[in-house]
């Protein structure tokens, strides 16, 4: 009988590489590897290297400095595209490097008796990503032969920490950095809106023991190849005419570039135009208003683009008074004419949360502030009134393709719990690498198995999870995604099968949604043994006890149904203690502090509780006949 041929599949890669496709079988690492090693490979990219192959099972790692001609082991080459090594390898495995920052290229195949494995990057950012794909594409002491040829579509993808309320810890902030570069990102802004030092304070030095602090989180986003953005807010209390005041926003930015900040940004949102703070202002710009605002922003961000640009910084980023639409005014046409041309602008879409965001409205942005803009994408943030009792954790979604030709780039404007603001923020990430090729379910699932550590019944539970939480509110009355779609499709179907009176269609919808609720019900302990980031677990504690109770209720909801249509009698019973757990569920409240509105925490809610409140009055059940005397 004759040998089965080897079969091996494309593996996932997120984001979504420009191009990947199979060169062959995969091949075994084995024991031994050797490690060569060009200029361009800098210790934080090798240290990866090292851990993804001795997570693999690899137990000895040589580093040499010469390719050899004929293979005998595992050989990982990595550097800078120029180097002789990584030519020679790219050569032998029909690589190739793109000509874009942060381009990259990965390309693993089997060689003579051993196998080649070569990382190529552009610049050394592009590198650290080429890493980043290496640990998708091993598995099980395995490395799938491929060629990706890769490169971002966006130049800034990552976080602005700018919501209000409680900040997160420096471990929080480590941690989210860290995430962000597995998915590619490259910047992190500093802008909590709590932070006194930065806003209410600003003009104050930041005591001793927090500037250490932050300082150490500025070396794991270094390390991590993720440029971290130090955002200041005088807007509250500036006297645009005061040279001191000027100053005192420069002593700020000395102080985190001793840190090793080298970006910064000036943040000018949620603040009146039609005052000034002091009488200088009215003095040496006019009467308060739109334009004066404008011109009196300019001059003090021109000032501090052009000590960037004397340091050899790069851009400043600001947001304006006007962030949340492309309306024509005498603000933003001031701001057009005034603001240096190399300032960054952002720019939150049609509303402060829009519920969606085109290639037109980015375009139109482009116009209104004469530039490409910086989309600061309010989503999954949740610290206004209509996301009480809430987490966001629908998938990145209704953001055109397209995007990348009119924008600068994209910062997702997190909650205020850092790990569940994950499975949202890393669609955002994929979307910005790849705007075209973005796949909305399959990067959600991918951000599931990212907390999971892999394991794919942790995450289809977190997926199960995330349902009861993908609800997305804007200001308004109605939310820009819905409302445990998943879930609702199920009971949708057995609301429709009862209308029909259809036995075999009501015992199929059924049997679905039971099977559901049993999963809804099973999972917060999956995702508490299974989570391998702590942090996901203590922030969505309340929910997940919510969710169980909720899952046990449509349960017996279902099981009361059942029992209806056969004539049982227990069916009232059933429903009696569905509705005491929905109690029970209802009364937990979010955490003390977490959020700046706090409530009772919502799991499907105008999904679950109507349907488990309408259970009785779908069948009708007789009541039972009075025993005869």
């Amino acid at each position: 009988m004759p040998a089965l041929a080897q079969v091996s599949t494309a593996p996932a890669i997120f984001p979504a590489p420009v191009s990947l496709r199979l060169s062959g079988p995969s091949v075994a690492l084995g024991d031994a590897v050797v490690l060569v090693r060009e200029a361009g490979a800098d210790a934080a990219t090798e240290k990866l290297v090292r851990a993804v192959l001795t997570e693999a099972g690899v137990k000895n790692i040589r580093v040499e400095t010469v390719l050899p001609k004929r293979l005998y082991l595992t050989h990982v080459v990595i550097g800078g595209a120029g180097g002789a090594a990584v030519r020679d390898a790219l050569a032998r495995t029909g690589g190739e490097v793109p000509a874009k920052a942060e381009g990259y290229a990965l390309a693993s195949a089997a060689q003579g008796d051993g196998a080649l494995i070569v990382l190529a990057g552009r610049d050394g950012d592009g590198l650290y990503h080429a890493a980043q794909s290496l640990r998708q594409i091993v598995a099980r002491g395995r490395v799938s032969s491929v060629v990706v040829s890769d490169y971002p579509a966006m130049p800034v993808r990552g976080s602005i920490e700018g919501f209000y309320g409680k900040p997160w810890s420096m471990a929080e902030r480590e941690d989210h950095i860290a995430f962000l570069a597995r998915f590619k990102a490259n910047t992190y802004i500093y802008s909590p809106k709590d932070d006194v030092f930065a806003r209410d304070k600003w003009r104050d030095p930041y005591p001793a023991d927090t500037l250490g602090a932050l300082g150490k989180v500025v070396d794991v986003a270094n390390r991590e190849h993720v440029n971290f953005v130090y955002a200041i807010s005088p807007g509250p209390s500036i006297c645009y005419s005061d040279a001191a005041d000027l100053e005192a926003v420069r002593r700020k930015f000395a102080a985190l570039r001793g840190l090793g900040v080298r970006s910064f940004y000036v943040a000018l949102d949620d603040i009146e135009y039609t005052k000034w703070n002091c009488p200088a202002d009215e003095a040496a710009f006019g009467a308060p208003g739109q334009k004066a605002a404008a011109a009196a922003q300019a001059k003090l961000l021109n000032a501090v683009q052009a000590d960037l640009a004397a340091a050899g910084h790069g851009s400043l980023t600001m947001v304006p008074t006007e962030y949340y639409n492309t309306t024509e005014s005498p603000y933003k046409a001031e701001l057009r004419k005034a603001l240096d041309p190399r300032v960054v602008v952002q720019w939150t879409g049609t509303d402060v949360v829009p519920a969606s965001i085109s290639v037109s409205d980015a375009k139109n942005a482009t116009k209104a502030f004469g530039r490409k803009t910086l989309l600061w994408d309010n989503y999954p943030v949740n610290d206004f009134g209509e996301t009480t009792g809430r987490l966001l954790m629908a998938p990145y979604d209704r953001r055109q393709a397209g995007l990348s030709a009119e924008l600068s780039g994209i910062v997702s404007n997190p909650m205020n719990q850092e790990v569940a603001s994950r499975p949202a923020v890393a669609g955002l990430l994929a979307f910005s690498w790849n705007d075209r090729d973005y796949n909305v379910q399959r990067t959600w699932r991918a951000a599931a198995l990212d907390l999971a550590g892999g394991d794919a019944g942790t995450a289809d539970a977190l997926l199960a999870f995330f349902d009861t939480q993908h609800v997305a509110p804007t200001f308004g009355h109605l939310p820009w995604q819905p409302q445990a779609p998943k879930l609702k499709a199920l009971i949708d179907t057995a609301r429709d099968a009862l209308a029909d009176n259809d036995p075999q269609a009501i015992a199929t919808a059924l049997t679905d949604l039971g099977e559901a609720a049993d999963a809804l019900a099973a999972a917060p302990d999956r995702i508490r043994a299974g989570v391998v980031v702590p942090g996901f677990v203590r922030e969505t504690g309340p929910w997940l006890d919510a969710a169980q109770l909720w899952g046990r209720a449509l349960r017996l909801t279902v099981d009361g149904l059942v029992a209806a249509r056969a004539g049982q009698s227990g069916a009232a019973r059933y429903f009696a203690e569905a509705t005491e757990l929905t109690k029970k569920a209802s009364a937990i409240r979010s955490i003390p502090g977490a959020t700046r509105f706090e409530g009772p925490v919502k799991v499907s809610d105008g999904v679950l509780d109507s349907f488990i409140s309408d259970a009785p009055g779908l069948i009708y059940l007789a009541p039972a006949p009075s025993p005869k005397d």
